[in-house]
């Protein structure tokens, strides 16, 4: 468990994150909290359900809602059965993701994974939309490419965003699965993300963070290198 972030106000923290590692595939499932609440969303659950209750044990949060960036297994599939432990709400990802939501189970048993369960959120969420957990607030942006619902929540007031696979450290989304578009990834990502400012931190589905300026100048996939 890594403690990720605690943004500070001129005297009290704002806002914290830590990231849970999850799965085989080494998913970030992100807790993000609002600091003097203590409420929280936790980001893309896609497995290993008890390590996450006990991050957020440890963490001392109170979980209000759970948000999806994407409907692959790697990152939806403890969703449901931690919506049914905390009697909390899914909210996302976008509603073009529902035939991968729909097919959780068949898609789990590809990767040996038991338990489980195909469903669909609370609420579906498209471009424009807004989340929020205690006084933090996200925007959302439709990001299609890695898969057709793919969201990235972005927190304007704190210049940070979760994009899961959309954009990585030094990379970019693979675009090979049902629904993905090489083409459309790129254009997400320059015509709504690089956009919204260099100095914006972000949490990737996998690996390390990093900014949409450091990406925008060395990603090889944003510079045309590759």
């Amino acid at each position: 468990m890594l403690r990720l972030m605690t943004e500070q106000t001129e005297t009290n923290p704002k806002a914290g994150a830590i990231i849970v590692p999850v799965t085989l595939f080494e998913q970030n499932c992100t807790i993000v909290w609002d600091e003097p609440t203590k409420k929280a969303a936790v980001i893309d659950p896609g497995g290993d359900v008890q390590r996450i209750l006990e991050a957020i044990k440890q963490t001392g949060v109170t979980v209000e809602k759970i948000w999806l960036t994407h409907g692959h297994i790697d990152h939806v599939g403890g969703a449901d059965e931690l919506r049914e432990t905390l009697k909390v709400p899914i909210e996302g990802p976008h509603v073009g993701d529902k035939f991968l939501l729909d097919n959780v189970v068949s898609s789990g048993a590809r990767f040996g994974m038991t338990g489980v369960r195909d469903f669909a959120p609370d609420r579906w969420l498209d471009d424009g939309d807004e989340v929020s957990v205690g006084d933090l607030r996200f925007e959302i942006l439709h990001c299609p490419g890695h898969s057709p619902g793919s969201v990235v929540y972005f927190n304007g007031a704190l210049r940070f965003a979760v994009v899961g696979d959309v954009l990585f450290n030094g990379s970019v989304g693979r675009t090979d699965l049902p629904g993905g578009s090489h083409s459309m990834l790129i254009n997400s990502i320059k015509n709504k993300l690089l956009p919204l400012g260099d100095d914006v931190g972000f949490i990737s589905g996998h690996g390390a963070g990093s900014s949409f300026g450091q990406e925008r100048m060395t990603n090889p996939f944003l510079t045309g290198e590759v």
